[in-house]
């Protein structure tokens, strides 16, 4: 067995490798790319014979993405993406000084993976179907994320000079919004909006009741307020304009996107699946998809596939004190979809609505019978996924007639 350590940096990679007992046969800082990974099969070639296996070399990295990692996939190695907080632990296992360097660092993984391989997760065997799913989701899903971010600026700055725009426009991300406060970023001229361009703007929007929110925005427009000086509203226009101009490229993009999203996740053989889910529809599904990944052999059982979503409670317990607590350090991504499927459940389940109403009527808080509910359909979708069967409502539900246990 030879046991590599890849400390990897944008423009550079420090190896170190390692045999059986630890000894170092070699320390190199390799270049990003076709360079870097020819000298590194080289040294790993110096050390191995003609008849081993590629299976036989162990790569420690603090990534799972990138051109690199699947370079090493492609050579047969067996890789572990190691979580740089666990890295910073092992270290501190060895020397408490503090003392950090990239030589350190992947001499501190290659000895994980030489001692602790057997406690690390190793590099999912994703399709690349499911990794194109994967890609497309997050790029979806951070633009939504740049949107919000985008219109708490805009909010922030309507609040400073045009509170008046916040009392007429519930949805700063909506097209109407967007086009008038467009035409018209500041009080004055969003004063002189008639109501047959407010009119117009809604019509484009799809809006119902148009007649009634024209004139509900008009008079939310005209209403006296707070003002600031001249040449300072004058700048904030300028900001409101810059902010919905982003937002609305960011409205079409998001469109775009999802789109792509929709085309990649229909192409997955599990997409049928997912989509039979309670609460999942074609994006859920997809961003579930994707964080899960599809290597067959990634989850031993229900509870491993529940602890890596995060949705399972962990148990802290010393002497006498024992408190069972909700996961803190979780996948975002996936945890924020499995917590909208948990919610769309409620309504689409019946199973999950009893499930959940049995929680309440206990006391147990809305958030925290939401979390055990995502938790019984993490399980469940692993039923579906091994068995390759569609969710069927009383099968899922039938061995969970009994009272569910305390929630964390």
């Amino acid at each position: 067995m030879l046991f590599v350590g890849d400390d990897w940096a944008e423009e550079h990679h420090d190896v170190e490798l390692q045999d059986q007992t630890g000894r170092v046969l070699g320390r190199a800082k390799l270049p990003e790319g076709v360079t870097g990974i020819a000298r590194l099969h080289a040294m790993i070639g110096e050390h191995v014979g003609e008849d081993d296996e590629p299976t036989q070399v162990v790569v420690g990295i603090e990534t799972d993405r990138g051109g690199s990692v699947q370079a090493l996939i492609a050579a047969g190695y067996q890789i572990y993406a190691v979580n740089p907080l666990q890295v910073a632990r092992y270290r501190e296992r060895h020397s408490v000084s503090g003392g950090k360097s990239d030589t350190r660092d992947a001499h501190t993984l290659a000895d994980m993976v030489r001692t602790d391989h057997h406690q690390l997760r190793p590099v999912a065997g994703d399709s690349v179907e499911a990794e194109a799913v994967k890609v497309i989701t997050r790029a979806h899903k951070t633009l939504i994320w740049e949107r919000t971010r985008h219109m708490l600026r805009l909010r922030h700055a309507l609040r400073e000079f045009f509170p008046a725009a916040l009392a007429a426009f519930d949805d700063l991300t909506a097209p109407d919004a967007l086009q008038l406060l467009g035409a018209a970023p500041d009080p004055v001229s969003a004063g002189q909006l008639t109501k047959g361009q407010i009119t117009a703007a809604l019509k484009r929007a799809r809006r119902r009741n148009i007649a009634e929110k024209a004139q509900a925005i008009q008079a939310a427009l005209r209403a006296e307020q707070l003002g600031q000086p001249a040449v300072v509203t004058a700048a904030y226009g300028a900001t409101v304009r810059a902010q919905v101009a982003i937002l609305s490229t960011l409205n079409t993009e998001i469109q775009n996107m999802e789109e792509q999203v929709e085309a990649h996740f229909g192409k997955h053989p599990d997409a049928a699946i997912y989509l039979s889910q309670p609460g999942l529809g074609v994006i859920l599904g997809a961003r579930v998809l994707a964080e899960f990944g599809d290597d067959k052999n990634r989850y031993a059982d229900a509870k491993g596939r529940k602890n890596y979503a995060g949705t399972s409670p962990i148990t802290r317990q010393s002497g006498k004190k024992k408190a069972v607590l909700a996961r803190h350090v979780h996948n975002d991504r996936l945890i924020d979809a499995l917590n909208r499927q948990a919610f769309s459940a409620l309504h689409a389940s019946p199973g999950a609505r009893a499930y959940y109403d049995r929680l309440r009527a206990r006391g147990i808080g809305h958030q925290a019978a939401l979390r055990q509910l995502g938790n019984r359909l993490v399980g469940i979708l692993h039923g579906c996924l091994k068995t390759a069967t569609a969710y069927d409502e009383a099968t899922a539900w039938a061995h969970h007639q009994q009272d569910p246990p305390a929630a964390a």
